[in-house]
Protein backbone atom coordinates (compact mmCIF):
# COMPACT_ATOMS: atom_id res chain seq x y z
CA UNK A 1 0.00 0.00 0.00
CA UNK A 2 2.90 2.45 1.07
CA UNK A 3 5.52 0.96 -1.46
CA UNK A 4 4.99 3.97 -3.82
CA UNK A 5 5.42 6.75 -0.74
CA UNK A 6 8.45 4.68 1.16
CA UNK A 7 11.74 3.28 0.49
CA UNK A 8 11.87 -0.58 0.56
CA UNK A 9 13.27 -1.25 4.15
CA UNK A 10 15.18 -4.20 4.83
CA UNK A 11 12.69 -6.78 7.15
CA UNK A 12 15.50 -8.72 9.16
CA UNK A 13 15.89 -8.97 12.69
CA UNK A 14 18.75 -6.80 13.04
CA UNK A 15 17.36 -3.75 10.60
CA UNK A 16 14.22 -3.76 13.40
CA UNK A 17 16.79 -3.69 16.62
CA UNK A 18 18.65 -1.09 14.40
CA UNK A 19 15.12 1.07 13.95
CA UNK A 20 14.23 0.46 17.96
CA UNK A 21 17.72 1.79 19.21
CA UNK A 22 16.70 5.35 17.36
CA UNK A 23 13.91 5.71 19.89
CA UNK A 24 16.52 5.33 23.26
CA UNK A 25 17.81 8.61 21.99
CA UNK A 26 16.09 11.72 22.94
CA UNK A 27 15.44 12.99 19.83
CA UNK A 28 13.41 9.97 18.81
CA UNK A 29 10.18 9.22 20.06
CA UNK A 30 8.04 5.57 18.72
CA UNK A 31 4.50 4.47 19.42
CA UNK A 32 2.40 1.59 17.78
CA UNK A 33 -1.28 2.47 17.03
CA UNK A 34 -3.40 -0.44 18.27
CA UNK A 35 -6.55 -1.42 18.61
CA UNK A 36 -8.52 -1.27 22.16
CA UNK A 37 -10.44 -4.00 22.35
CA UNK A 38 -8.07 -6.76 21.16
CA UNK A 39 -4.49 -5.19 20.70
CA UNK A 40 -3.93 -5.40 17.30
CA UNK A 41 -1.74 -3.01 15.66
CA UNK A 42 -2.90 -1.09 13.22
CA UNK A 43 -0.10 1.29 12.66
CA UNK A 44 2.92 3.40 14.01
CA UNK A 45 3.63 7.07 14.50
CA UNK A 46 7.02 8.32 15.45
CA UNK A 47 8.31 11.84 16.14
CA UNK A 48 11.54 12.33 14.92
CA UNK A 49 14.26 14.86 14.57
CA UNK A 50 12.89 16.54 17.77
CA UNK A 51 14.49 19.38 18.84
CA UNK A 52 14.64 21.28 22.27
CA UNK A 53 15.38 24.68 23.47
CA UNK A 54 14.16 27.97 21.33
CA UNK A 55 12.47 25.59 18.76
CA UNK A 56 10.32 22.57 20.73
CA UNK A 57 9.94 20.67 17.47
CA UNK A 58 9.53 17.20 15.95
CA UNK A 59 8.64 15.95 12.40
CA UNK A 60 6.41 13.13 12.19
CA UNK A 61 6.60 9.84 10.57
CA UNK A 62 3.54 7.13 9.93
CA UNK A 63 2.45 4.45 8.30
CA UNK A 64 -0.98 2.55 8.24
CA UNK A 65 -1.76 -0.94 7.26
CA UNK A 66 -4.08 -1.69 4.12
CA UNK A 67 -6.13 -4.31 6.39
CA UNK A 68 -7.14 -1.50 8.91
CA UNK A 69 -7.53 1.70 6.75
CA UNK A 70 -10.68 3.52 6.54
CA UNK A 71 -11.66 2.75 10.36
CA UNK A 72 -10.60 6.10 11.47
CA UNK A 73 -7.98 4.57 13.42
CA UNK A 74 -4.73 6.55 12.04
CA UNK A 75 -6.62 9.81 13.15
CA UNK A 76 -7.59 8.63 16.68
CA UNK A 77 -4.28 7.21 17.27
CA UNK A 78 -1.69 10.58 15.71
CA UNK A 79 -4.71 12.47 18.04
CA UNK A 80 -3.46 10.74 20.85
CA UNK A 81 0.26 10.66 19.90
CA UNK A 82 -0.41 14.62 19.35
CA UNK A 83 -1.55 14.69 22.62
CA UNK A 84 1.40 13.56 24.02
CA UNK A 85 3.84 15.70 21.82
CA UNK A 86 2.10 18.93 23.11
CA UNK A 87 1.66 17.77 26.57
CA UNK A 88 4.37 14.94 28.07
CA UNK A 89 6.79 15.90 25.50
CA UNK A 90 6.17 19.65 25.65
CA UNK A 91 6.60 20.21 21.97
CA UNK A 92 5.34 23.39 20.67
CA UNK A 93 5.28 21.78 16.96
CA UNK A 94 4.84 18.97 14.78
CA UNK A 95 5.77 19.07 10.99
CA UNK A 96 4.60 16.16 8.52
CA UNK A 97 5.90 16.37 5.11
CA UNK A 98 4.18 14.16 2.65
CA UNK A 99 4.10 13.49 -1.40
CA UNK A 100 1.47 15.66 -3.19
CA UNK A 101 0.26 12.22 -4.65
CA UNK A 102 -0.20 10.77 -1.00
CA UNK A 103 -4.16 11.62 -0.66
CA UNK A 104 -4.96 9.41 1.91
CA UNK A 105 -2.24 10.94 4.70
CA UNK A 106 -2.78 14.35 3.73
CA UNK A 107 -6.23 13.79 3.86
CA UNK A 108 -5.24 12.41 7.09
CA UNK A 109 -3.32 15.96 8.59
CA UNK A 110 -6.64 17.81 7.29
CA UNK A 111 -8.73 15.92 9.63
CA UNK A 112 -6.24 16.73 12.63
CA UNK A 113 -6.23 20.49 11.69
CA UNK A 114 -2.54 20.63 10.50
CA UNK A 115 -1.58 23.69 8.08
CA UNK A 116 0.00 23.75 4.69
CA UNK A 117 2.87 25.62 4.99
CA UNK A 118 4.94 25.36 1.56
CA UNK A 119 6.31 22.55 -0.82
CA UNK A 120 10.22 21.29 -1.08
CA UNK A 121 10.88 20.03 -4.11
CA UNK A 122 13.03 17.24 -4.40
CA UNK A 123 12.88 16.90 -0.14
CA UNK A 124 13.34 13.18 0.32
CA UNK A 125 15.26 10.34 -1.62
CA UNK A 126 12.81 7.57 -2.46
CA UNK A 127 12.87 4.38 -4.55
CA UNK A 128 15.79 5.67 -7.00
CA UNK A 129 14.71 9.14 -6.97
CA UNK A 130 14.36 12.99 -5.08
CA UNK A 131 10.43 13.48 -4.14
CA UNK A 132 8.94 16.22 -3.78
CA UNK A 133 6.64 16.83 -0.53
CA UNK A 134 4.46 19.10 0.73
CA UNK A 135 4.99 20.47 4.38
CA UNK A 136 2.53 20.27 6.81
CA UNK A 137 2.50 21.68 10.23
CA UNK A 138 0.87 22.12 13.83
CA UNK A 139 1.37 24.42 16.99
CA UNK A 140 0.21 23.45 20.45
CA UNK A 141 -2.10 26.88 20.54
CA UNK A 142 -3.91 24.99 16.96
CA UNK A 143 -4.24 21.87 18.01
Amino acid sequence: MLRRWLSARDSSFEAFETYLGRFEQSTHEGFVICLQGTGAIVGGVNINNIVRGTIQSGTLGYTAYASTTGHGYMTEGLGLVMQFAFGTLELHRLEANIQPENTPSLNLVKRLRFVREGYSADFQFINGAWRDHERWAITAEMA
